[in-house]
């Protein structure tokens, strides 16, 4: 009797947690998994938006994305991009805030100023990166033509297009990693640093052999964050380049958009939603893995 008295408490407890997490998982399950299960069954129909049948075609649609030369190039690109812009914002971010967090005065000025692009909309960033990297009124080419260095065609290139987005996506885009690691900086223990200051440690043995190991939790944190953000890149592309020139900079989402929202290929545009799914789950749970081992070895 004693027993089941108490796992009647335990089980009344436990419900009440539940309770309140109830209208989170209603929302979740309704606005999250809900479309995922349904864009997967569509992914398996053959599902023209404006027929009224959608017949069932298999694994079809996931043969033919296999065999997709735009979408193994959309994929490319997008990878490409990804990796250089998360690489690009986590160091740039890590730089800068530890730049900030040594200041002994304008700390809150200079993080205002950094923080302030993160709150444009990705319009109003593409309007003004597309205006920055114009040929022939850019300020970039401005800059270097200060040096006498030719104009540069940044967007019209099919080496230069994806860095080029790429560079605008970092100026958008640091602001955030900045603050989180300006907090992780802000929370190191100071005795560590003042034994290593004693034992004659320098600036650069601190930073490389203290500071970084330190850190190697919020740095993993924001390589996977920052990674997966922006696999799933679509303005950029969209507002500067228009997936231009050709196809160098079609990312895979703006192939979706492609597909769905300008060919009515619902079926198809949802097998390639999936196929991005299933690429971004894989690489997050490798660098996770892979980080985390390095983490703990840091440590």
């Amino acid at each position: 009797m004693k027993r089941n008295k108490l796992t009647m408490y335990k089980v009344k407890d436990i419900g009440g947690n539940y309770l309140f997490l109830l209208p989170f998982l209603v929302f979740f399950c309704t606005f999250t998994i809900g479309p995922i299960l349904y864009s997967f069954f569509m992914s398996l129909h053959r599902w023209p938006i404006l027929a009224k049948e959608h017949p069932f075609v298999g694994l079809d649609n996931y043969r033919a994305l296999l065999k997709d030369k735009i979408w193994w190039q959309a994929l490319r690109n997008t990878l490409y991009f990804a990796t250089l812009t998360a690489v690009t914002t986590t160091i740039f971010s890590f730089v800068l805030s530890n730049f900030i967090n040594n200041l002994k005065r304008g700390a809150n000025f200079y993080r205002f100023v950094f923080y302030t692009p993160v709150v444009l909309s990705v319009a109003a960033m593409g309007i003004v990166m597309g205006w920055t990297f114009n040929t022939q009124y850019g300020i970039v080419n401005a800059f270097i033509g200060l040096f006498g260095i030719a104009p540069v065609n940044w967007l019209g290139s099919k080496e230069l297009v994806i860095p080029s987005l790429s560079l605008a996506s970092v100026w958008w885009g640091f602001g955030g990693p900045m603050i989180i690691f300006l907090a992780g900086f802000q929370n190191l223990p100071s005795s560590y640093f003042e034994a290593a200051r004693i034992d004659g440690a320098n600036n650069r043995i601190i930073f490389f052999k203290l500071t970084i190991p330190l850190m190697a939790p919020s740095i993993l944190f924001i390589i996977i964050t920052q990674f997966i953000a922006h696999l799933q890149v679509f303005g950029q592309s969209y507002l500067i380049t228009g997936g231009g020139p050709g196809r160098e900079s079609y990312t895979t989402i703006y192939y979706l958009y492609q597909t769905a929202w300008r060919y009515y290929r619902m079926g198809y545009g949802s097998t390639i939603a999936i196929g991005l799914a299933v690429i971004i789950f894989t690489i997050t749970i490798i660098q996770y893995l892979v980080g985390n081992k390095r983490a703990k070895v840091e440590y």
